[in-house]
């Protein structure tokens, strides 16, 4: 079976509880974060290229439209009914693409967005495509190879998988102008939500007013709330009724994933161990990380991070457009590859004080990132007018569309 490109249903990556929740988790819980966990061979000389407290770490995190569990098991049909989830329709698609950037000190991190929907170079050869081709293109091209080798069915998926992520790093990094810069690789699925939220109780949002919307099922109220299960998953997952569009689902995703970063580094968690026993094990149901990934170390860096120190970020968009009868969003490399300067590059010897660009023009370049891997891929475009959503901070209730 080979799934196709093509827009699908849609799906927020809740593993920044898998770069949150082990933060401080990991000191207490040791022998149960580094078992059970799935993990997946993407780079490819599977070294850990930024030794904590050495330098830099920079996370991609990936939500999946997915209909399984990470343990390859299928969910429930109650289970997908009651999130509204439907069938899958054969679509793999990454629905959500965040780059967290994590300075040596382990104090701060910047998380930055990545519209799906960017027209984009893809690597590969696979040519100009939206974003969350990446994976799919891939993977459709080494399941087909694999099949016609008489590779299994489970065995080419499993590779065609594989593939798929290694592509999508290698689009980002070349799209970002950084070659090698991403470290870590962790990604999610539908049951992300429904399992985390319902273990933590809950994450508080802010919705500028009532929405109610067919597709999603969201039915929730205005102003200050707490969601958790179908509702924390129809609140980032709404796809149509929006002002702006995916830029305004984006800020639902930021905004819960900053409530999420305050309810998992607050008081009332840390300082339950049943909570976060129930945390861990939602996590291990819906998380892959790449097996490149140390958490003993990751969590003993991590351990200065408050909430109050996590910036949400989305890269500038220069506006909508239709191309070759799809709906897409037009991108400047030129500009996106200054905006990453201006989050990513760390002064020599003061980690935490890079530059931050303005939240309204595109910024200028302060500087690059060593290359730690061979670039793939040459993206390019141009035009004059940017567009740059209001960063979102872990440290407040920040009320969306």
């Amino acid at each position: 079976m080979v799934f196709a490109a093509r827009t699908g249903k849609t799906l927020v990556g809740l593993v920044s509880v898998a770069v949150l929740a082990l933060t401080w988790f990991g000191q207490y819980f040791l022998h149960e974060l580094n078992t059970g966990l799935a993990t997946t061979k993407v780079f490819e000389d599977n070294e850990v290229h930024a030794v904590p407290l050495d330098g830099a770490v920079d996370i991609l995190l990936v939500g999946m439209d997915s209909r399984t569990d990470e343990q390859g098991n299928p969910l429930a049909r109650e289970v997908l009914d009651m999130l509204h989830a439907g069938d899958s329709d054969g679509e793999k698609q990454t629905d959500t693409m965040i780059l967290v950037h994590i300075p040596q000190d382990g104090r701060r991190a910047t998380a930055i967005s990545f519209p799906r929907d960017s027209w984009v170079e893809l690597s590969g050869g696979f040519g100009k495509h939206k974003l969350n081709g990446a994976f799919v293109y891939a993977y459709n091209d080494r399941f087909r190879t694999l099949q016609q080798r008489g590779v299994g069915i489970k065995e080419a998926e499993r590779q065609a998988k594989i593939a798929g992520r290694q592509n999508l790093i290698s689009t980002l990094e070349t799209f970002m102008g950084k070659p090698g810069m991403i470290d870590r690789y962790a990604e999610v699925n539908l049951a992300s939500f429904y399992e985390v939220t319902k273990a933590l109780g809950g994450v508080e949002v802010c919705l500028n007013g009532p929405v109610k919307e067919r597709k999603s099922g969201v039915d929730l109220p205005g102003g200050r709330q707490t969601v958790e299960g179908v509702q924390a998953l129809a609140f980032v997952r709404q796809r149509y009724d929006l002002p702006n569009g995916d830029l305004d689902r984006i800020a639902r995703q930021q905004a819960f994933l900053s409530g999420l970063a305050r309810k998992v580094l607050s008081r009332d968690v840390l300082t339950n161990p049943a909570k976060i026993s129930d945390v861990i094990t939602a996590v291990k149901k819906s998380v892959v990380l790449s097996d490149n990934w140390n958490l003993v170390e990751f969590a003993a860096q991590m351990r200065g991070l408050n909430s109050g120190n996590i910036e949400f970020r989305t890269i500038p968009v220069l506006g909508p457009a239709t191309i070759g009868g799809a709906d897409v969003v037009r991108v400047d490399p030129a500009q996106v590859h200054a905006f990453v300067d201006g989050l990513t590059t760390d002064a020599t010897g003061a980690a935490g004080t890079g530059t931050t660009p303005s939240a309204t023009t595109p910024p200028s370049a302060t500087g690059t990132t060593p290359a730690k891997r061979s670039p793939s891929g040459t993206p390019a475009n141009t035009s004059s007018t940017t567009t740059t959503a209001r960063p979102i901070t872990g440290g407040e209730v920040a009320c969306v569309n």
